[in-house]
């Protein structure tokens, strides 16, 4: 089977969405094996940690430039859709992080300076999925905006120091936070089952994007208990980063970005 062939396996040797023709498409993990990946990305953080921690500051850095941004140019009523479709387009902004972690896992060093020159295997493919998961991203901006319309009408936005008051404090804010939730949800399901190991693979494997975002979503629905348990584990740490002002994305972004290799590493890759 060439190269090219073996990226493909994943896909062709499955049929239906819940049915398994090929073992090595389940793992029968623990559900808690996201900690193990969480431990395995910090030793690789703590290898080299100035190149990871410029990595997280460098992400940092654009997220306060993206809110500046966006309350700048009064566009603050679209600000939450946006942290929250920032975890869509994360694994695509995480590939440094995944050279780093790859070539640890070689016994090679890479400086900071290759994981941002990063060549991944499938070529220009991996920047075809950044921009279709930066089309999922406004796509569920435009749902939160559609929203906020059918619950209360074309009227201003009251700004972020009265929002909180408005949907936690009106029947239809609650109503909204409640749809809301649910809708969100859903689109966080679909991206994260896209994204979580397409971009991995595309530097990994000689695929194109559309084969690898379907394998990811193959592999998520076949090991589906850890991956909820590894989805929720993100969330918080997330939760974490806004909580702080996004300053924790220093150090939590590379964490995760390292982790998601070695989650990759365990579903998609069991011969290593």
């Amino acid at each position: 089977m060439g190269e090219t062939d073996k990226g493909y396996w994943l896909l062709s040797e499955t049929s239906g969405i819940g049915e398994t023709r090929d073992p090595r498409l389940q793992r029968h993990l623990p559900m808690f094996e996201g900690f193990r990946w969480l431990a395995a990305g910090w030793r690789d953080f703590w290898t080299n940690p100035a190149s990871s921690l410029a990595y997280g500051l460098g992400v940092f850095v654009l997220s306060v430039a993206f809110v500046w941004t966006l309350v700048g140019f009064g566009r603050d009523y679209i600000l939450f859709p946006a942290l929250a479709g920032f975890l869509i387009v994360a694994p695509f902004l995480a590939i440094g992080l995944y050279e780093k972690s790859r070539a640890i896992g070689a016994g090679r060093h890479v400086s900071l300076g290759a994981m941002l020159r990063v060549r991944p295997r499938a070529g220009a493919q991996v920047f075809f999925t950044g921009l279709l998961l930066s089309l999922v991203m406004l796509l569920w901006m435009r749902a939160a905006v559609l929203l906020w319309a059918l619950f209360f009408g074309v009227v201003a936005f009251p700004g972020l120091d009265h929002v909180v008051g408005v949907l936690f404090g009106t029947p239809y804010g609650l109503a909204m936070v409640i749809v809301g939730t649910a809708i969100g949800g859903l689109f966080a399901a679909f991206a994260f089952a896209i994204s979580v190991f397409a971009v991995p693979m595309l530097l990994d494997r000689p695929v194109d994007a559309l084969t690898a975002m379907g394998t990811s979503m193959r592999l998520v629905w076949n090991n589906l208990k850890p991956m909820i348990a590894w989805g929720a584990m993100v969330l918080v740490l997330f939760a974490i980063c806004v909580a702080t002002g996004l300053v924790g994305m220093i150090i939590i972004f590379p964490l995760l970005g390292h982790a998601t290799w070695h989650a990759y590493r365990a579903i998609a890759r069991p011969e290593d």
